[in-house]
């Protein structure tokens, strides 16, 4: 397929044009399957996890799923550098049907957390590839466009997604809500044949297109679960585990992240640091907003899902926001989209309290999807400004790998708490007011270093990817 930056300057104006419309459509449809599949489990799972018996170990359904992405995403990355993207995006399609059927068949809570792992590990093949193939078709100025349509991809999920999901799980059952979605995502996948079969096969040379770079995944995976069991298996073998986690984590991490990540160095390192920082934030306390309303309000399985239903409408209109901005200010984006997350986990914190009324999550919440859509849209945009074309993988699958380890931390966290509540061992609604409100802080933390997102913050000669050797 033909690189971006060589298309015909008559095709810069529309994602749709000729040079760009079978992969767009493609991009499309394989976004929309990953957003029904997310809008319509995170609603289906707290009904799930009570008739399995499985409350307390809530947390790992996301926990899990995150887990597995990031070796997904390495290995995506890896691959696509190396080979290009097509066999990662036929793979993931494959495990993703794969894992919807196993969760419709759980008979226990662990089978259904197993699902769930399948499910990370073909969305962390999905999701990278579909970064490389946006780098590697698209033009500077038109990918904010097609980020834009990304996030309207998850508007009709978003709308129709937890509203089925609800009324299938109260009418019918749970299962069918992973069951019924396979043959969608088996349909979906035909329909992308034609843009897979143009996608680049070819051998290329990225410097981080390393398949050691894969054990540092499974080593930086371990560490995460490691630390997400000690919440929920407070002991003495548990600290144990979760201290040589951490060790694991660091190591792996180390290798897979590109230098400076944690200060939120300029160029690549900050938009891989601020990914996960928004991306943390955001899904660590998505997480339990269903269970908040149904658990604290008695809300239906259907009304427990109308906030990620708004919320992802207005996830859709934030990015639409930047990806019309004819120059946009990435720091004030960012730190924009930081501020209204933080004020929608303090709205939250108050819902589970009981000091605001259930109903005000409908309002609360989607001021979150708005930040998320102004924010991480931004921070996406960035790195794909900042990469070049040998590592235009192996740096996707760093942001990627950013976003799913935050927010693997940060579920673990919300995951802990719920479970210390679904123990005795604290009150539902200290459990959740305390993630809403810790998560809101951490992101707040960080609005200092947004500058850093913006071109004139890189100085001349230094490199902005991991893959160029800074003089």
């Amino acid at each position: 397929m033909t690189p971006a930056n060589r298309a015909p300057s008559s095709a810069a104006g529309s994602i749709f044009s000729p040079v760009y419309r079978l992969t767009t459509l493609g991009i499309i449809i394989l976004m929309t399957i990953v957003a029904f599949e997310a809008m319509a489990v995170a609603t289906a799972l707290p009904t799930a996890a009570r008739s399995l018996d499985g409350l307390g170990a809530y947390g790992w359904c996301f926990t899990g799923f995150l887990v597995a992405s990031v070796i997904g995403m390495v290995s995506s990355g890896m691959y696509s550098d190396l080979r290009g993207p097509r066999t990662p995006t036929v793979f993931g399609l494959a495990l993703f049907i794969g894992g919807l059927l196993l969760g419709s068949g759980a008979g226990q809570m662990w089978v259904l957390v197993l699902a769930r792992v399948v499910q990370g590990l073909a969305t962390g093949l999905l999701i990278t590839a579909m970064y490389v193939v946006i780098g590697e078709v698209y033009s500077d100025a038109i990918r904010p466009r097609i980020f834009a349509a990304l996030a309207s991809a998850w508007v009709v999920p978003g709308l129709v997604g937890p509203i089925v999901a609800g009324w299938i799980t109260q009418q019918l059952s749970w299962r069918w809500v992973f069951g019924g979605l396979a043959p969608f995502v088996a349909i979906g996948g035909l329909m992308m044949l034609p843009s897979l079969r143009q996608l680049r096969t070819q051998h290329a040379h990225g410097a981080l297109a390393n398949p050691r770079r894969i054990g540092y995944a499974v080593l930086s995976a371990a560490g995460i679960a490691a630390i997400a069991n000690l919440g929920e298996n407070l002991s003495a073998g548990s600290l144990v585990l979760a201290i040589l986690g951490a060790a694991l984590m660091i190591i792996g991490m180390r290798q897979l992240l590109p230098k400076g990540t944690i200060g939120f160095a300029a160029g690549v390192p900050a938009a891989v640091a601020y990914r996960g920082v928004l991306a943390g934030t955001f899904f660590g306390m998505e997480s339990i907003v269903p269970l908040t309303l149904t658990q604290q309000h008695n809300f239906s399985p259907t009304m427990s899902g109308l906030p990620l239903m708004l919320s992802a409408v207005s996830w859709a209109i934030g990015s639409q926001i930047q990806g019309r901005l004819r120059h946009p200010n990435r720091s004030m984006l960012v730190a924009s989209g930081l501020v209204l997350m933080a004020c929608a986990g303090v709205g939250m914190a108050l819902v589970a309290t009981h000091t605001a009324a259930g109903w005000g999550a409908f309002l609360f919440w989607p001021l979150a999807g708005l930040g998320a859509g102004l924010a991480l849209t931004t921070a996406s945009v960035s790195l794909l400004e900042f990469t070049n074309d040998a590592d235009r993988g192996s740096d996707s699958a760093a942001l990627q790998l950013s976003d799913s380890s935050v927010s693997a931390l940060c579920t673990a966290f919300s995951g802990a708490l719920v479970a210390a509540a679904a123990h005795g061992r604290i009150s539902y609604s200290t459990g959740m007011a305390t993630v809403f409100l810790v998560l809101a802080v951490f992101g707040l933390l960080s609005i200092m270093r947004t500058g850093r997102l913006n071109s004139a913050a890189v100085p001349a000669g230094v490199r902005v990817s991991p893959g160029i050797l800074a003089p």
